[in-house]
């Protein structure tokens, strides 16, 4: 018995050692990057800063399937989002109306680093109970009931010689 105990702490001990084991202090490491950042867009010609966040597996499953999920979901979710977001260190973000999300897809090129192809809600209401949304590709209004899903970007105001991060 003694023996096999011996011979096991001396496996244990070069397995240990051939691991790259080392038994000095471990030193302090330094700060490590922000994986995801805070992302804005900053529309300075109408003072409108823009949420430039990735989205996640879950929204995009969240689109695909007519749930509520973080940026993608219902318009009662999107007004309800946006109006409890801080983001970027700011807590008055609103959803957009459509005027606003069509004029920052108008722009030439894409101005976000984090973007979906799909419809993006919008405050601006229709007839029949629907609100628009905009399409960013071709920056057009489209009609959606308001139980349906879409992304969403969260915007707001910037005022007059306010830093933006």
């Amino acid at each position: 018995m003694r023996k096999s105990l011996i011979s096991f702490y001396m496996v244990l001990s070069t397995v240990f050692l051939m691991a790259g084991g080392d038994l000095s202090p471990i030193e302090p490491v330094e700060s490590a990057k922000v994986c995801h950042e805070d992302l804005t867009y900053l529309e300075q010609d109408v003072n409108l800063m823009w949420q430039d966040q990735r989205y996640t597996d879950a929204e995009d499953g969240a689109y695909a399937r007519t749930r509520n999920s973080g940026k993608a979901g219902t318009w009662n979710h999107a007004k309800s989002y946006c109006r409890s977001l801080y983001y970027a260190g700011y807590s008055d973000w609103r959803l957009p109306t459509s005027d606003e999300l069509q004029h920052v897809h108008r722009i030439e090129g894409q101005v976000f680093t984090h973007f979906r192809d799909k419809d993006f809600w919008t405050s601006t209401p229709t007839t029949e109970g629907k609100y628009y949304v905009v399409y960013p590709a071709d920056a057009y209004i489209y009609k959606r009931k308001r139980s349906e899903t879409n992304f969403i970007r969260c915007v707001r105001c910037t005022g007059m010689g306010e830093e933006t991060n």
